[in-house]
């Protein structure tokens, strides 16, 4: 797969100015809408050509076996992988009886721009048929942030060098063919026809579908409504001027008025499943309905001349439910249509615009010095809220909505990667993901009884909350994902001082992670607390003895739990809690087995890792990454190579539990031996080169961050954004140059002395300013950086408490607080694998 060649750099949006087919699935997941309910991939509207079709809603999957070549006690039975659910982006169009389709004729112009601002996918194409009839279309799509279940299109036809008929199809269409996954673990299970039908209906300019999935038995249904406005109507009183609002070339809007949207009455009785086709129009343009189980669509047909459209808007509402029987989800659709069509298509789009106004003042990021980089922070930040707007206590995907790579799977790397960024940006987001995972609670408790343990273990990767790995080291080994879930809850409660949520899902979810710990782990002889038989972060190590990354986050868990247990005792005792529980935990962590080779003077990833074989990497060619797909894991296992970022990672989320001299020869030795062949790497090693000095490199590991998808790094994109990596653009930037900081996080998140958040900011030479917002228990604080040095200004709030480079600072909103940035001592920059050294981007 190669990167995109005519993606432009702008601040505010993603323009792509030409069509290659070549990447057409890396340009469907770029160009993806979403709003962390509904997910539409950014196929062309016409359905063909494609590279993944793909329509999602969170949580509506199927189930498939698990193979296991020789079955163990504990393994999964049961994988889960998100399923295309009904498209309803699809818009067919016929020129003259023609297909307009790409791969035929000629396509003279084309365009797509993602606006990060207003929300909207804008497309405008001009194409000339076989026959030589040409035409251009302008469509601009949106899934919207405000009303969750709608997304809606406005699709333009405008003939050029003559009149033409002109037929639009637009259709609900289910058990889309998709095309066959290949040898990569990454990409999702291939599922046939995965929903069965239950209801179709097509009647004037309304269709509905509902299906069930057979083996998951949920229910999915889409129903959609049209607003329709053809030539002999642009002259009727009831239309409405939108300047150039809908993303068209035209300055006219759509009504959205009674008057056009179906005309008379239509024929042939009243609407019943599968029956005949129901016709209605208005002068000069007409239009059919019809159904069947897997298709329901309206055909429309006018005669237009040049200087005339023929326009429509395409209303879509999505639902689905495991528990409700057929007519409530079909009511639910239909009411949240009926919704979207009173607001009216320009309605959502000033809606759209109004969320996201809201969300840009609390969360840009100002890039000066790398227009490449400002334009990637903002799209990956767009991405992110798309992820998680209105998930509303479901999980995120490690693809978000935009594509099925890991089955549409969420892993530890939200609660890591992705909640930070909401934390700090969006985080009325951030609670419900976490009453998701206390949702899963049950099943997670339920794991861990089944592996002889006490409290919960949650699982490596799932959609519902049951483990659906196969590959048993992470699986059942990972325990590290009930830290980092504890971590989230630390983090959150702190940068936001929601008591309540502590008091209710926080302390079920750090008091069941806590047990799960001091079960897991033992007290040999000299009273270390040793926790063996785990896999860590990096996938090249796994089964290991005392990982320091799993360590360091589950001593914090049990410090957090023993703490939030005396700040609510009446709910501890709820969940039999008591003083000497508290003791065990604290006691198991203060006692934490932190791996050391005394001789080398670093800690070791994890026990007797430094003692491994160091692989050759002077013998591994280029061809031979990603490492999984070349080499058998045992042999990985025993050689001292890092997938991903582990010990690093933990430099950097507890680096309170290293001094600068520890972190900087630590983050010397893993350099070499770290390949990056996971998206989950660069940022962590992006934030640890600048703390250590290393500012070029992390420059250069902020670049791998922020362009994974927009410039294919991965050679993956095609099945899905890397919604973690987007999200290390954010932590690069902000936790890297911002020198962003949760103060207290080793001692479970206490603030001894008020101070919530700490900034130790510097920036590389390539980077002339960076500005960026962080909202912080209600306050609004705005930090802008120069090249020597920063200012802290409340833009909203009482006044915040905060460490600058140790020092404590006030800053109110009447004074803001400037600060010289201490200088940067020179140093060597450390070695990386060979071949694996990140781009420099100092040229571009």
């Amino acid at each position: 797969m190669i990167s995109h060649p005519s993606y432009g750099v702008e601040p505010w949006c993603l323009r792509e100015t030409e069509l290659n087919l070549e990447v057409l699935a890396q340009s469907e997941s770029v160009f993806a809408l979403a709003n962390g309910h509904v997910g539409w991939r950014g196929n062309l509207d016409e359905g063909e050509p494609h590279g993944l079709p793909g329509s999602y809603l969170n949580g509506v999957h199927e189930l498939h076996p698990l193979p296991h070549a020789e079955a163990g006690y504990g393994y999964p039975e049961s994988g889960q992988t998100m399923i295309n659910v009904t498209n309803g982006k699809i818009i067919r169009l016929l020129v003259d009886d023609e297909p307009y389709d790409l791969r035929y004729g000629e396509l003279t112009a084309h365009q797509r721009v993602l606006d990060f601002r207003s929300g909207v996918l804008r497309r405008t194409a001009e194409w000339t048929s076989p026959a030589g009839r040409s035409v251009r279309i302008t469509s601009t799509r949106l899934v919207s942030f405000t009303q969750r279940a709608i997304a809606a299109v406005c699709y333009e036809v405008e003939p050029l060098n003559g009149p033409a008929d002109i037929v639009i199809q637009s259709e609900l269409v289910a058990n889309e063919q998709l095309p066959q996954a290949g040898g990569d673990p990454r990409t999702a299970a291939a599922i046939d026809c995965p929903l069965r039908a239950e209801e179709d209906f097509a009647q004037d300019t309304r269709l509905r579908l509902v299906h069930r999935t057979e083996r998951s038995g949920l229910r999915v249904a889409a129903a959609a409504d049209h607003v329709i406005e053809g030539p002999e109507d642009e002259g009727s009183p009831e239309g409405t001027g939108d300047g150039d609002g809908a993303g068209g070339t035209s300055g006219r809007g759509v009504t959205d008025g009674p008057a056009v949207t179906g005309g008379p009455a239509v024929t042939g009785g009243p609407a019943v499943t599968g029956g005949p086709a129901v016709t209605g129009g208005t002068r000069g343009t007409t239009w059919a309905a019809e159904s069947e189980p897997d298709v329901s669509r309206i055909t429309i047909t006018s005669t237009v001349a040049p200087g005339q459209r023929l326009r429509m808007v395409k209303f879509v509402a999505h639902g689905w439910s495991g528990r409700r029987s057929l007519p409530a989800v079909h009511d639910q659709v239909d009411a949240a249509l009926a919704a979207a069509r009173s607001t009216g298509w320009e309605g959502l789009l000033a809606q759209q615009r109004d969320y996201l106004d809201d969300f840009w003042s609390c969360a840009d990021v100002e890039v000066h010095g790398d227009a490449k980089i400002q334009q990637a922070v903002r799209f990956a930040l767009f991405h992110v809220l798309q992820a998680a707007a209105r998930g509303e206590e479901r999980a995120i995907p490690a693809k978000g909505l935009t594509g099925t790579g890991y089955d549409g799977h969420s892993f530890w790397d939200i609660e890591s990667f992705v909640l930070p960024v909401l934390t700090y940006t969006a985080p009325q987001t951030v609670a419900p993901v976490l009453r998701w995972r206390h949702a899963t609670l049950p099943a997670a408790c339920d794991r861990a009884r089944q592996l002889g343990l006490d409290g919960a273990a949650f699982p490596w990767r799932t959609i519902t909350g049951e483990e659906c790995s196969a590959y048993w080291p992470a699986g059942m080994a990972a325990f590290h994902v009930n830290a980092d879930i504890a971590d989230a809850v630390l983090r959150y409660v702190t940068a936001t001082g929601d008591e309540d949520f502590e008091r209710g899902p926080g302390l079920d979810l750090l008091v069941h992670t806590a047990r799960l710990w001091r079960s897991l782990g033992h007290h040999d002889t000299e009273g270390v607390f040793h926790i063996d038989g785990v896999t860590g972060p990096d996938e090249y190590s796994a089964v290991a003895r005392d990982n320091l990354y799993t360590n360091l986050m589950a001593q914090q868990n049990l410090v957090a739990a023993a703490e939030a247990a005396i700040r609510h005792p009446e709910r501890a005792r709820e969940l039999g809690v008591d003083d000497e529980e508290t003791a065990a935990w604290r006691d198991a962590a203060a006692g934490i087995a932190l791996p050391y080779n005394e001789t080398l003077g670093v800690h070791e990833q994890s026990a007797g890792f430094t003692r491994f074989q160091a692989w050759d990497f002077d013998a591994t060619g280029p061809d031979r990454y990603p490492l999984m797909l070349h080499f058998p894991y045992f042999d990985l296992y025993r050689k001292q190579v890092v997938k991903q970022a582990d010990l690093v990672l933990a430099l950097h989320v507890r680096g309170d539990a290293f001094t600068p001299e520890e972190k900087a020869r630590n983050f010397a030795y893993y350099e070499p031996l770290t390949v990056r062949d996971s998206s989950l790497s660069a940022c962590s090693q992006a934030v640890m080169a600048a703390e250590t000095g290393h500012l070029r490199l992390a420059f250069a590991y902020l670049g791998e961050a922020a362009l994974m998808d927009l410039e294919n790094l991965e050679h993956n994109t095609r099945d899905g954004l890397h919604i973690a990596s987007l999200a290390g653009t954010w932590i690069a930037l902000v936790h890297g140059f911002g020198g962003m900081r949760r103060h207290g996080s080793g001692d479970g998140g206490s603030r001894r002395g008020g101070e919530v958040v700490e900034f130790a900011p510097r920036l590389p030479e390539h980077l002339t300013r960076l500005a960026f917002t962080v909202l912080v228990q209600g306050r609004r604080l705005r930090v802008e950086i120069d090249g020597s040095s920063v200012r802290y200004a409340l833009v909203q709030g009482e006044p915040l408490r905060i460490l600058h480079c140790g020092e404590p600072l006030t800053v109110t909103a009447a004074e803001p607080v400037e600060r010289h940035l201490p200088p940067v001592p020179p140093q060597p920059e450390p070695r990386q694998p060979s071949g694996r050294r990140p781009a420099d981007r100092s040229s571009d």
